[in-house]
């Protein structure tokens, strides 16, 4: 009687658990489909613009133009991600500017992907042999126009693997904004887990929809460094 009652109680608890399972997913999904594809698109994409302004004010051969994006890259760099979300959602109130979830999430992943990034970028352009910026000037381009069809160029080449490794971190970075309120996907399961009490199936359902996406990213990121590969000299 107790092994019947047993065996019972798991095949009504596993029933119960894929219930939940399935009941749960449409929520994730619309969270990841609703905010945290487009916070992670909109901040790669802005983040990227400002990693490129960053970075050209770094190899600038005036301090005054490099001080402040030093200043910039190593302030954002030395702190932490959640440190600077709080701060924007939750400090800047304090003197007067109220911003929303979104907005503030905004703000903070693209500073973050602007400094980081600003790194990458520099780097791609430093790699690049002077001879280049040689040919071009020789040619009688000017500095602007050398490097935008010239030097980018190639640069966007050798800086597609860390970049694209940088946006597939940043989508499950986008989780941090489930903590100054913005409903994206890992915010959805922490919802339903506070009021089914049930913490590990719903974790554990967020981290394979997270798995999923960065998978498809992956296979996308293969792709586009095999496509870029094949105008490189064997």
């Amino acid at each position: 009687m107790f092994l019947r009652s047993s065996i019972i109680y798991t095949i009504t608890a596993n029933m119960e658990g894929w219930e939940l399972f399935v009941n749960s997913l449409l929520p994730m999904i619309t969270g990841a489909i609703q905010y945290t594809i487009p916070l992670t698109l909109i901040s790669f994409v802005g983040g990227l613009i400002l990693a490129l302004v960053t970075a050209m004010m770094r190899i600038s051969k005036s301090r005054i133009i490099q001080a402040p994006a030093v200043v910039f890259v190593s302030a954002i760099r030395g702190t932490p991600l959640l440190v600077q979300l709080f701060i924007i959602f939750y400090g800047l109130p304090n003197i007067g500017l109220n911003i929303d979830p979104f907005p503030s999430a905004l703000i903070a992943f693209i500073l973050n992907v602007g400094a980081y990034a600003s790194e990458v970028v520099r780097a791609s352009i430093l790699s690049i042999p002077k001879g280049q910026w040689e040919a071009a000037f020789t040619i009688g381009m000017t500095r602007w126009t050398a490097l935008r069809r010239i030097i980018l160029p190639q640069a966007v080449r050798v800086s597609i693997p860390p970049l694209s490794n940088s946006f597939i971190s940043l989508v499950k970075d986008t989780s941090l904004a489930s903590l100054v309120l913005v409903a994206e996907l890992f915010r959805k399961a922490q919802e339903i887990a506070a009021r089914t009490y049930d913490f590990l199936l719903l974790y554990v359902e967020a981290a394979l929809i997270y798995w999923v996406i960065c998978f498809i990213l992956s296979i996308f990121q293969a792709l586009l460094e095999r496509r870029f590969d094949r105008y490189v000299a064997k």
